[in-house]
């Protein structure tokens, strides 16, 4: 398997191929032989001055390379664009095999100073996001009866982030969305699985410093507290997961999370209740009886994330 290509002959779109994950993953898809839609709009981080240039420079690399490619600039929040997008793969290629969806930004802001847009620019990019490209590529590849989508999640929607209630609300509900997707087309032969990455890229990076900071003094725990990170270079560790997922070799995975960090690949398991107390028929529980069987089952040894301080 060393020098076979998992992906001769088919096509994939991959959403933010411009830079850090969506473009290692799009130019390590061509090395395995799939035809690429890259797609980025190439903003900076605050949004502003779209640009074609970092989608057609992953063009020009995959093209150096010996692969094909050709580039989108639309947004993943305009339903618009995402048809443009799918179109591009159909009016190109004849065919559209793959959705990979990385494509995101950040507005990073305590819950209580968040601004409506910084709340709606969030959700817009990733949920909605993920649903313009998902309902619009559900409809090629039911039709088909193939197709691999690959979704990305966070450990800030997984596990929680201080500061990201836009970011983790969207990055959760992508999670529940890849497992409600995989049960709508499993039965078409079209799997749905999800990535939820733990590395060092320009979206990351630009959170500043002071927040990490402050964060850390208030005692409240970050993700990476419960998924320790094993960072490196987004290319590296991302990118091979993401190929496996998309080809052949997984098609009885379905409806799963993996994740990504450096050299570590975790199945995240399926959310199940915990810990539960039960009354016997049709009798309920009291306050007084919660209060009272609360800390020695339900409660034992329960993690706090941001406890209040102490005097």
């Amino acid at each position: 398997m060393a020098n076979e290509k998992l992906l001769e002959g088919q096509v994939a779109l991959v959403t933010g191929a411009g830079r850090n994950i969506g473009k290692g993953v799009a130019k390590l898809m061509a090395e395995h032989g799939a035809s690429i839609v890259v797609n980025d709009l190439g903003v900076a981080l605050d949004g502003s001055d779209p640009s074609g240039g970092p989608a057609d420079e992953t063009v020009a690399e995959i093209g150096e390379g010996g692969g094909e490619a050709v580039a989108n600039h639309d947004s993943v929040a305009d339903p618009d664009g995402a048809e443009r997008m799918v179109q591009a793969a159909l009016d190109t290629f004849g065919r559209l095999d793959i959705l990979v969806n990385p494509a995101g930004i950040l507005r990073d802001r305590m819950v209580f100073n968040m601004s409506l847009e910084e709340w709606d620019s969030v959700i817009a990019v990733h949920l909605k996001g993920h649903f313009n490209l998902i309902s619009r590529v559900s409809r090629v590849m039911r039709e088909q009866r193939s197709g691999r989508i690959i979704t990305f999640s966070s450990t800030s929607g997984i596990w929680g982030n201080s500061g990201q209630a836009n970011y983790g609300a969207a990055k959760d509900g992508i999670a529940g969305l890849t497992r409600v997707v995989a049960r709508d087309l499993g039965q078409y032969g079209v799997t749905c699985n999800a990535i939820v990455p733990s590395a060092e890229t320009r979206m990351t990076q630009s959170v500043p410093d002071s927040a990490r900071a402050l964060r850390a003094q208030m005692g409240i725990a970050a993700a990476s507290a419960v998924a320790p990170k094993h960072l490196a270079r987004p290319a590296e560790a991302i990118a091979p997961v993401t190929v496996w997922l998309a080809s052949n070799e997984a098609a009885h995975v379905n409806g799963q999370l993996f994740y990504v960090s450096g050299g570590l690949v975790s199945l995240v398991s399926q959310p199940t209740p915990g810990r539960t107390v039960t009354k016997p028929g049709d009798k309920r529980w009291t306050i007084e009886e919660i209060a009272a069987i609360f800390p020695a089952t339900l409660g034992m040894d329960m993690h706090n994330p941001a406890p209040a301080p102490t005097e």
